[in-house]
């Protein structure tokens, strides 16, 4: 079955973006953490402009699959999403000091067929790390969000 990602032609590049936790520690463990996490992914889909295929929110890495629109800057976007959730991390548990690990890692997509490869990839990280049965079941996930009808951060494939 070919699927294609809508508007794929007209928006900028799509890359499969990493994140982790510095020291590798489960600090996004608590799902409280892992929510406010998809809130400010909601807030910098309101100060640019790109859209959200897939992502899944594990308890020391994210993976983001996400298409920048023509003139923002990735870099930016991860940028806003990584610091603005730090600050809020830190003081909400009263501390202070690096929240993420190095600066994200980020590959683009190559065509059709990579990007179904990585959205399949992405969304079977819980299944993989034995959380849940099916991707579905994952609520800090694109597949959560798409099985339950939320469109606050995944855009539509």
């Amino acid at each position: 079955m070919s699927r294609k990602l809508r508007g794929s032609t007209n928006k900028g590049k799509t890359c499969h973006v990493v994140t982790k936790v510095n020291r590798d520690h489960y600090e996004l463990d608590p799902k409280e953490d892992k929510e406010r996490l998809i809130v400010v992914i909601a807030e910098a889909k309101e100060r640019y402009d790109f859209e959200v295929p897939t992502f899944c929110i594990m308890g020391n890495h994210v993976h983001i699959l996400i298409t920048p629109a023509p003139g923002e800057s990735l870099s930016q976007i991860m940028k806003w999403i990584k610091q603005v959730f730090a600050v809020r991390w830190n003081k909400r548990h009263n501390t202070t000091g690096h929240f993420w690990g190095d600066r994200f890692w980020s590959r683009e997509i190559k065509d059709e067929k990579d990007f179904w490869t990585v959205f399949e990839y992405i969304e079977q990280n819980p299944v993989k790390a034995g959380l849940v049965k099916e991707p579905r079941e994952w609520k800090y996930s694109g597949a959560y969000h798409r099985s339950h009808g939320i469109t606050l951060i995944v855009s539509e494939v």
